[in-house]
């Protein structure tokens, strides 16, 4: 019996022979994404000094990196064709662990980081077994299991407080070569999704993705990609937790609502599909820029700061018109 093949991805970049107008419209919400940036960088610039600068990445990548993080699971869940809530809840039950837990010695941040990254990644394969075994829906999962999460972190830690060794906060502020912790870090998820996305399971995730009956019946155990795939995104939502502590030096059970609709958002604002198979990490953390950057150009304006959500759901909106119409158009030309 010959063994089993991963499908691949039915999306148009992968497909030999396919027009490149299609391929080119495959890609409009990643370019719209890329324009977005283009026109907000450059109204940013034309109102502040020094944006054009390593300081100032080091900055917008600092203030940007634990939304990239969790934007980063969210968009390997989004590619599966689910969605994952629970991120907000690994989010602020790692920081409150880390908040209490750690100590001044290295070995013992050592030892509860590699605790909470193991906790994310447990959490994460149990909604994806719980989703499989049950038949139950993602959103309905996710959401139960976020609850959960945020009544643990309420229950060590009822309030914002506690406190993380301050070596821990200068290592999110640290500099090598001119570029800061999160630049370094932004260069690792490039690397780490250039290696994922050639990967067997990489290319598994988006073709279940793409059609989840068609990679079933090619031998692709889906539990098994369930399983894995929300497993990576609790991972990064503990790594977005435990970044976020060497921000704010200190613990907050709620703070990790403010990161779920904005993980999705960045992601289908870079052009990830909400229907799955379809859309790249480079397009996600440039969504993740351009919502933190709205923040910075409603600041510079000196407008009201309840302008930001209404400038971010606009963004949205727009981006997922442009990947709707995108996706209708490449599909009645490759027909």
């Amino acid at each position: 019996m010959s063994a089993t093949v991963a499908p691949r991805p039915v999306d148009s970049e992968q497909r030999p022979g396919v027009d490149w107008r299609v391929r080119l419209l495959d890609r409009a919400p990643f370019l719209v994404a890329c324009l977005m940036l283009a026109v907000i960088v450059a109204i940013y610039g034309s109102y502040q000094t020094g944006v054009f600068t390593l300081d100032e990445l080091n900055l917008d990548t600092a203030a940007s990196m634990t939304l990239m993080l969790a934007a980063t699971g969210q968009t390997i869940v989004l590619l599966r064709g689910g969605i994952d809530l629970s991120i907000g809840g690994m989010i602020s039950l790692g920081t409150v662990i880390a908040a209490t837990q750690f100590a001044e010695e290295p070995g013992s941040v050592a030892i509860w980081s590699v605790a909470i990254l193991a906790l994310g990644f447990s959490v994460g394969a149990l909604n994806g077994l719980l989703i499989s075994m049950l038949k139950l829906q993602p959103f309905l999962v996710t959401l139960a299991t976020w609850s959960i999460l945020n009544g643990v972190a309420m229950l060590i830690l009822p309030t914002d407080g506690g406190s993380v060794p301050g070596w821990w906060v200068a290592f999110g502020y640290a500099q090598f070569l001119g570029l800061s912790s999160p630049v370094w870090m932004l260069i690792l998820l490039f690397v780490f999704w250039t290696w994922f996305r050639a990967t067997r399971l990489g290319i598994t995730i988006k073709a279940t993705g793409s059609n989840e009956k068609s990679a079933f019946l090619s031998g692709v155990s889906i539990t098994r990609i369930n399983v894995a795939t929300y497993g990576l995104s609790g991972l990064f939502a503990a790594g977005a937790a435990l970044f976020l502590t060497t921000q704010i030096g200190a613990g907050s059970p709620t703070i990790g609502k403010d990161y779920i609709l904005p993980s999705v958002a960045a992601a289908v604002i870079g052009g990830v599909s909400l229907f799955g198979g379809r859309g790249h990490l480079a397009g996600t953390l440039i969504g993740a820029f351009i919502l933190t950057l709205i923040g910075n150009l409603v600041f510079v304006l000196k407008v009201s700061s309840y302008w930001q959500p209404v400038v971010s759901g606009v963004i949205l909106l727009l981006s997922v018109l442009a990947s709707s119409v995108a996706e209708k158009a490449a599909r009645a030309r490759a027909q």
